[in-house]
């Protein structure tokens, strides 16, 4: 009986052991690669990774990328995401690995130390912010990950490719359509994207260049943060201070959609008066509410995701790629839309 006793204490122990060096090689919860195609939960915290997600691949014919996205609280930054989605079934050998910092730069930067800590083969970002991703971006290229950053730029040159558009460009053309279209002469609302992004700067600097020589006046301008709802409440807001408003300038389709809201909410009829013109050009956004005759205008902005996809490829292969890729632009107008729009040269 002693024997036998023994005997089960052993296999016990042996099982013990065994069910506990198979919890060990499992990761943590919550610590799991996520497999290309998902996303972080909706309003959730980024998703961590595990080390095995970023582990190099076995024969180097397979690599990891570590995708940032600043927000995806804007259709325009979802579409991003599903470009990129899309452009990468292409690429079997690469695994996409998404998260969203749910428009915090602190999120962010974190998000991208993450990503080196992972040892991801390379990082794609879109910035919230130029300056406080700027040192983020440096520490994963000083650790040898390639970088490419989407949209909105960040400081100095320490990156690897930059893809977007160009902003300057578009605002530009938004303020000689906006002449053109008022004889020369109206007042204006600018609803501005978020100041402290390159983006919103450069369109506003691009629309200044447009509508100079001419009597179009900016009678107000707001900060909307690209989002809107902002813009709907500021635009209740400044149609209460101002009888004579001819047009409204939103930096992105949201903002002018969500100015049109605020007029049409209003019950005096300005929505049908006042010109209001938007920048994306999404197919079921943008170009939609051209179409509907909401907009007189929307100018595209191309998402970047199936070039950034189409650039990882080729530097992971260790091919040289441009520094800069510039997109190009189309104006879709109610007279165009049916037709694809206008194409608007890089450069014109």
């Amino acid at each position: 009986m002693r024997h036998a006793a023994l005997l089960v204490l052993i296999v016990a122990l042996a099982v013990c052991l065994l069910l506990t060096g198979c919890s060990k090689a499992k990761p943590p919860s919550g610590d799991t690669a996520i497999p290309f195609g998902n996303f972080d939960e909706p309003g959730g915290r980024p998703s961590t990774l595990g080390n095995e997600a970023a582990a190099p691949a076995e024969g180097g014919k397979k690599f990891t990328l570590g995708m940032s996205q600043c927000s995806l609280n804007e259709p325009w930054r979802v579409q991003m995401n599903k470009d990129i989605e899309e452009a990468a079934k292409a690429h079997p050998e690469l695994t996409v690995l998404y998260k969203d910092a749910q428009n915090q730069a602190e999120a962010q930067q974190a998000q991208v130390r993450e990503f080196i800590s992972q040892g991801v083969n390379l990082i794609i970002i879109s910035p919230k912010e130029a300056k406080p991703l700027t040192q983020p971006v440096a520490e994963a290229m000083d650790a040898g990950i390639p970088v490419i950053v989407l949209d909105r730029k960040i400081e100095g040159d320490k990156y690897t490719c930059f893809i977007g558009g160009d902003n300057v460009l578009i605002g530009r053309e938004a303020g000689k359509y906006l002449v053109k279209l008022l004889g020369g002469k109206g007042k204006i609302v600018e609803l501005k994207g978020l100041e402290t992004s390159t983006p919103a700067g450069e369109r506003h600097k691009g629309f200044m260049e447009g509508i100079k020589g001419s009597q179009i006046e900016i009678i107000h301008t707001a900060d909307c943060r690209w989002l809107e709802p902002n813009a709907q409440k500021e635009m209740n807001s400044v149609l209460t201070k101002f009888a004579q408003i001819d047009a409204v300038y939103g930096h992105n389709d949201p903002s002018a959609h969500g100015a049109w809201m605020a007029a049409k909410q209003e019950g005096k009829g300005r929505e049908k008066t006042i010109k209001f013109i938007g920048i994306d050009a999404l197919p079921h956004e943008g170009v939609k509410y051209v179409e509907e005759g909401i907009l007189a205008a929307t100018f595209e902005y191309k998402t970047g995701g199936k070039e950034a996809i189409e650039m990882a490829a080729r530097i992971l292969q260790g091919e040289k790629v441009p520094k800069s890729i510039v997109l190009g632009t189309r104006l879709f107008t109610p007279e165009n839309v049916k037709q694809g729009g206008q194409e608007i040269k890089v450069g014109s």
